[in-house]
């Protein structure tokens, strides 16, 4: 329980830094510099004790203390997610090298999930970097075996697998994507797939392997498919003109699919 514990109050302060990913990084912004946070209002800095996690956006209403800004409720949201899902992760599996990696993992995807459904961008520094994460991830805790130890040597030991497994799934998922991006185009006439979405399931396969990933994709493409359609049909959008957040469904698939294979 004391685990879980800290592993939640870590998530508020990892939630924390991934609002300022997601507000900074879709505009070409440096989450380093400045350090503080600060409102888009009247651009002053937040001191320490309004920028708590969670507790201080309850505390001002959702509002900037000194110019009476609207703070967007995804700050919330985010802060408590990745406090819930750290939680979650550290009590069914302690402080184990596969809770970190659920963590990581459920961190990244989370601020993806937002950076697409604002402003339609999915940061290289959350795919490319989450990919190469995946990798080293793939290192120190085992993918599922498949078919890449058909092609090694007998001797190729078991964690070097592992990392194959992690490329071929990420090589597999970004070429399948890329190809499906092109063939649609062909014939629609306009993108359906971005770039983003194909660094993004290379990622996942990086992180997942294999099976996973395929999971994590029919997931993300079935709850894009009612769901975004609903809320096309509800805003009375163009569905022909109208650009889906479809990375965000497929962060949900992916958080989604780890989590089955973890129990598994």
């Amino acid at each position: 329980m004391i685990e879980a514990v800290l592993a939640g109050l870590l998530g508020l302060l990892i939630g924390s830094f991934l609002n300022v990913c997601i507000y900074r990084l879709p505009r070409d912004l440096s989450v380093w510099t400045p350090a503080r946070s600060y409102c888009p209002g009247c651009e002053q800095v937040i001191a320490w004790y309004d920028n708590l996690p969670v507790l201080s956006y309850l505390l001002l209403r959702g509002k900037c203390r000194r110019c009476g800004t609207g703070i967007p409720a995804r700050y919330l949201l985010t802060e408590m997610l990745c406090g819930i899902m750290f939680f979650v992760s550290a009590w069914y599996f302690g402080f184990s090298l596969l809770a970190w990696k659920l963590m990581l993992f459920s961190a990244i995807n989370l601020t993806l999930f937002f950076c697409d459904l604002e402003e339609r961008i999915l940061p290289d520094e959350f795919t490319l970097g989450g990919t190469l994460a995946g990798l080293v991830w793939a290192y120190f805790v085992a993918l599922p075996m498949g078919f890449t130890m058909l092609f090694l040597p007998l001797d190729t030991p078991a964690p070097w697998i592992s990392v194959a497994e992690g490329a071929f799934a990420a090589g597999l998922a970004y070429g399948s994507f890329r190809l499906l991006g092109w063939a649609y185009e062909r014939f629609r006439d306009r993108e359906g797939l971005g770039m983003g979405d194909m660094k993004m399931v290379a990622m996942f396969g990086a992180f997942l392997g294999l099976m996973s990933t395929l999971e994590a994709i029919l997931i993300g493409s079935v709850l894009g498919s009612f769901l975004g359609l609903l809320f096309i049909k509800l805003r009375r959008e163009d569905s022909a003109q109208y650009e889906l957040p479809f990375g965000s469904f497929l962060a949900v698939g992916a958080v989604s699919a780890a989590w089955i294979e973890a129990f598994r």
